[in-house]
């Protein structure tokens, strides 16, 4: 069989099979729908196959508001008692909607009626207020269950209906859960920060109820909505997997949804979307969006960031607009619906529907307007990525290198912390939280095990506190305790995804599932100790058979993800004197390439200062061994560690005796190490031991030059101004306060990038030397604007009219997720001094923000700036909504982790307008001079996009393991057209074949891009000399080219004078469709009858989409 013919059968072979999945999917959920009550065993799990099947073929539909149509009966206080409760003791119950199930139920039977009738696949329903905390409000609590169960089975009845009607569109029960009106994250009190009116413990007691109410009157799944505060929602989710586990029930599909309150892309406990995605993610929700507070049109952003970073379904349901003065809604469902469409062309909606505002003809309308576009296809994530929270997300995986884990703030291992917690300062003790924080710790170790606290008590209260600071709360905890219930009073405080520290075999196999499946309801990450019930390992081979235990239960029995598992294979003291001592740094060492080697995704950790524990006091010989220990053993593969960032040393700067002593320490080789250490100690007097903690002032004797890197290395402020201006006030070596910057300033930060780069700078200490680079140039600052006024001055220019004082204006940002802006400011100071206009729209920037920037102040540049490996990510949004809004301004790339490659080939394909890599700050006024100059620009922005091309090409050419896709994947990415309006296609005058015999060749001589030959004989010019003719001007190929070119124009000559060849062309048009994979040509334009197929293969290979 021939190779096209086997494509065309596959391709209806798949179609047929899905067909079939869908039907037999079908017909299992229409049989369960007809069994009254709780749903039956395995009803969930074949319900969740026909989501699946469903979700891929075609857009859902979910309800509307269900208060916006109660209002719409205008129930009496009376109405709402009904005869039941009209001698109820509360004064009123009007407004209590969720009573209306046992008062009104016919009212709500036909609410849901209404919906299904305009389309939808699923009703909410009226439970919003169906705990027990906030029917407390009106004195019926104990109505909870009930209230639940009765309005399950309403929404069940008008569901039964609608499923008869037409069985092959059955209908479903969403059981909605609502926030609340407590929340476990913020205080009611501004004076009492710590202070809660709801815990988690009783927030999963009311939720618990609900959740039994809802499935014993038979919903079909469960959605936790409206979440303001994820902690609630985390409590909503510990109870439904609670309820499953222990009271026995089916587990259904879960839906999550939460509310992003205004346009800061936060919740109102200040988490972003991303991180309210991670806290939750546990769960395996079928379905995760966001719903009210926002119109379509406001909700547009975070969807799209929803969308991106996960890989479950969406679902999706703004209100009707915003609300007006009068706090009712009024966009029309043809508004909403145009506006909802463009959710659904942008490829974001899996299920969507309306909440506040919304009606059944708002759920129709959306119906009809986005039921003929395609589904969203949930992204692949990176499975080896352990994802934790605070307020925002911090991704750990290869590309973010060692993370530091704060360690200060352990009563264990510092007094000072100690102290301030013993004697209730807890408000002083969130000021060493928050110096972690700004010296680079990337998750912050809280650890409360001091036999004089009340542990629980205590670390309940500091995480309320730290729940207060955004500054600090941004970052995500580690729950330190070898006191589970001290871990458990830690993990009911957070909203965000922690990290558990610790847990272990020691107490036997059931003892450590059972409180891995704790952690894991919770959502936390975990780390496991190398402890089994014989006791602590400490050779690698045992080191690795307890770690390998210990996976093989949590993820094969207890569900874990593999990225969040965190070994800890006990780092050991070294150097002790004695022997049997020696060679645990070594063990430590090959466990970690033995981890790496067999447990996928699996991370490792440890606690780094055990290992110098001999020299207590000897601060600098401490620090020297740490830093040698996690150069090695960070490229053995441990991925973060419990230790002092402050306090460690540049491995490039240990010196050269002291180096080799460590060295020998850590790989046991030479066993007289313990006395040469000691001896080192003694030798060097202070400097091994505190008194190392004087500054060595040695440096200050060298060249300026040399004490500005010095001081940008070793992140010394101390000097840093006085330097500067000595080296601005050196007129003959540094004309202008710019060079400064350009020159020395910029070199030491290289070095800094270097050492970084290297594995021997860590982040907190590449922070330090920011914030010293920051203070240098500060003090420019001033001078430099007086020389950019003086110049214009001298212009003539008035500085008072902007648009003549500028060059051009150029917006700077530092992308959402990142809060680093050292380079940023940099380029800011570099390009101002060149006569820029520079807007700043500084860090954790939105692209919504950067667009809106660029629009308002006509920027003609846009730089996009940040640090992290998760920037990189939030740059290629922002070129694609650059695309999508249709903008057309250049686009600047900077920043530590950028590069030119990565440009190439992920951020400059999602971007028509000139996208350009600008390496460092000195190179963004070449960069910008070129893209704002008229006569240059074109030719600029072509050898970019030229060099560009090539660099994507050498990319693609270069991956030795090519990703491929599933067939009925890669034709769910195959692109769709779609023309706009009344465009059509242009008609070509004539159908058929059409022959051009002897074309005059002179006449297609000048037609020659002559740019495809220079490259055939691998001659390139460099930027502006690349492409033809410019090409000649080349210093170094220039010469070759134009004799090359000379050449090809003789032959050429010949060639048309002799008429050596002959030119003859053969048009063919024909009538054409694309069905599936293929092309099929057709005999006329009826197109009934087919001529001939043009089979294709779809590509599988993973590809960077554009789209």
């Amino acid at each position: 069989m021939a190779p096209t013919t086997i494509a065309a059968t596959a391709t209806a072979t798949t179609m047929s099979t899905a067909a079939s999945a869908l039907a037999a999917a079908t017909a299992a959920v229409v049989a369960d729908a007809a069994v009254p009550g709780r749903r039956p065993r395995g009803a969930g799990a074949r319900l969740l196959e026909y989501l699946r099947q469903t979700c891929r073929r075609r857009v859902m539909f979910i309800d509307g508001a269900m208060g916006t149509m109660i209002q719409r009966y205008r129930f009496t206080e009376e109405q709402f008692r009904g005869d039941r409760f009209k001698d109820h003791p509360k004064d009123f119950l009007k407004g209590n909607n969720d009573l209306l199930t046992l008062t009104q139920p016919e009212a709500i039977t036909d609410i849901h009626r209404q919906y299904l009738d305009a389309g939808s696949d699923m009703v909410e329903t009226n439970t919003f207020s169906g705990t027990r905390i906030a029917q407390a409000d009106y004195l019926m609590e104990d109505l909870a269950y009930e209230l639940n169960k009765v309005s399950s089975e309403l929404a069940r009845t008008a569901c039964t209906e609608f499923t008869a009607k037409d069985p092959t569109r059955p209908r479903f029960v969403v059981g909605a859960i609502g926030p609340t009106n407590r929340t476990a994250s913020i205080s009611p009190s501004v004076e009492n920060p710590s202070l809660r009116n709801v815990t988690f413990d009783e927030l999963v007691e009311a939720y618990s109820e609900q959740v039994r109410g809802l499935l014993d009157g038979g919903c079909d799944i469960l959605m936790v909505e409206t979440i303001f505060d994820t902690l609630n929602a985390k409590a909503a989710l510990y109870a439904i997997d609670l309820v499953i586990e222990v009271d026995g029930y089916d587990q259904p599909p879960v839906f999550v949804s939460g509310t992003i309150v205004d346009q800061s892309g936060r919740t109102l406990s200040g988490q972003t979307g991303d991180a309210f995605i991670a806290s939750t993610r546990h769960a395996n929700p079928f379905a995760i969006g966001l719903n009210c507070a926002l119109g379509a049109d406001q909700m547009l952003p975070f969807m799209q960031n929803i969308a991106k970073n996960t890989d479950s379904f969406t679902i999706c349901y703004p209100n009707a607009g915003l609300p007006n003065t009068f706090g009712e809604y009024d966009e029309t469902p043809e508004a909403m619906a145009r506006s909802v469409r463009a959710f659904a062309e942008l490829g974001l909606l899996n299920i969507v529907g309306g909440c506040c505002g919304t009606t059944p003809p708002h759920i129709r309308a959306i119906r009809e307007a986005v039921e003929s576009l395609p589904p969203r296809v949930p992204p692949t994530l990176e499975p080896g990525d352990m994802i934790v929270s605070g307020l925002e997300t911090f991704k750990i995986n290869k590309a973010v290198g060692f993370v530091n884990i704060g360690e200060r703030c352990n009563v264990s291992g510092s007094r000072v912390f100690a102290k301030k917690v013993l004697n209730g300062a807890y408000e002083e003790a969130l000021a060493i939280a928050r110096a972690q924080v700004e010296n680079g710790a990337q998750v912050i170790d809280i650890n409360m095990d001091e036999g004089l606290l009340d542990g629980k008590a205590a670390m309940t209260k500091f995480l309320n506190y730290i729940a207060s600071e955004p500054d600090i709360a941004r970052v995500p905890i580690m729950v330190d305790s070898s006191n589970f219930e001290v871990v458990l009073a830690g993990l009911k405080c957070a909203q965000g995804k922690c990290i558990v520290n610790s847990i272990s075999l020691k107490e036997g196999e059931e003892e450590f599932v059972k409180k891995a499946k704790i952690v894991r309801r919770f959502g936390a990450a975990v780390v496991v100790m190398a402890f089994d019930e014989v006791g602590q390992a400490v050779e690698a081979d045992r080191k690795f058979e307890i770690c390998k235990r210990s996976y093989d239960i949590l993820v094969h029995r207890v569900g874990f993800n593999p990225a969040d598992i965190v070994f800890d294979p006990n780092i050991l003291t070294i150097a002790t004197g004695m022997e049997e001592h020696n060679n645990y740094a070594v063990e430590f060492i090959n466990v970690c390439h033995l981890i790496k080697a067999n447990l996928p995704h699996a991370k490792i950790s440890g606690g780094v200062s055990n290992l110098s524990f001999s020299f207590r006091g000897k601060e600098v010989l401490r620090q020297a061994m740490h830093s040698v220990f996690l150069y090695h053993t960070i490229k053995a593969g441990m991925d973060m560690g419990i230790v002092n960032a402050g306090f460690l040393t540049i491995y490039d700067d240990i010196p050269k005796d002291l180096l080799d002593i460590c060295e020998d320490a850590i790989w046991n080789r030479d066993p007289n190490v313990t006395e040469k250490l000691l001896a080192y100690a003694e030798s060097h007097g202070a400097a091994g031991g505190k008194g190392a903690a004087a500054e060595d002032e040695e440096w200050r004797k060298d060249d300026v030059e040399k004490r500005l890197q010095y001081a940008l290395v070793k992140g010394i402020t101390k000097h840093i101004v006085l330097d500067t201006e000595e080296a601005r006030v050196n007129k003959e070596k540094y004309p202008r306060p710019l060079n400064v910057i350009e020159g020395p300033l910029m070199s030491g930060m290289s070095v800094v990038g270097e050492l970084f780069g290297a594995g021997k700078m860590f982040l907190p200490q590449v922070i330090k030397s920011a914030r010293v680079m920051k203070s240098a140039v500060a003090h420019l600052i001033p001078f430099m604007e007086e020389e950019r006024l003086a110049n214009l001055a001298e212009t003539g220019v008035d500085n008072s009219d902007e648009d003549s004082a500028y060059n051009g204006v150029v917006i700077m940002a530092t992308v959402k997720g990142d809060v680093h802006d050292i380079g940023k400011n940099i380029v800011g100071v570099v390009l101002g001094c060149n006569n820029y206009k520079v807007v700043d729209l500084g860090v954790m920037t939105p692209a919504e923000t950067i667009i809106q920037a660029a629009i308002d102040h006509k920027a003609h540049v846009i730089g996009l700036s940040g640090l992290i490996t998760p920037s990189l990510d939030e740059m290629v949004f922002v070129a694609k909504e650059l695309e999508r809004r249709g903008m057309s301004i250049p686009l600047m790339i900077g920043g530590a982790t950028t590069s030119k490659m990565h440009t190439a080939v992920k951020i400059s394909p999602r971007y028509s307008s000139p996208t350009v890599h600008v390496l460092d700050a000195s190179r963004s006024v070449v960069v910008v001079s070129n893209l704002l100059d008229e006569e240059n620009r074109e030719e600029f922005a072509q050898d970019v996009a030229d060099e560009y091309e090539d660099l994507r090409a050498e990319h693609y050419e270069g991956l030795r393991e090519r990703r491929y896709l599933t067939l009925e994947r890669a034709r769910t990415l195959a692109p769709r057209l779609e023309f706009a309006g009344d465009f059509a296609p242009t008609k070509p005058s004539f159908l058929g074949t059409r022959v051009f015999d002897d074309v005059d060749l002179a006449s297609l001589v000048s037609h020659i891009d002559w740019n495809p030959f220079f490259q055939t004989w691998q001659l390139r010019g460099k930027y502006p000399n690349r492409g033809y003719p410019r090409i000649f001007n080349d210093e170094h190929v220039g010469g070759e080219a134009r004799r090359l070119f000379d050449d090809a124009q003789e032959m050429l000559g010949e060639i048309v004078r002799g008429r050596v060849l002959t030119g003859r062309a053969v048009v063919w048009f024909a009538p054409a469709n694309a069905v599936g994979d293929d092309i099929e040509v057709y005999e006329d334009e009826s197109r009934t009858k087919v001529v001939d197929t043009f089979f294709g293969l779809r590509q599988q290979a993973e590809k960077v989409r554009t789209d």
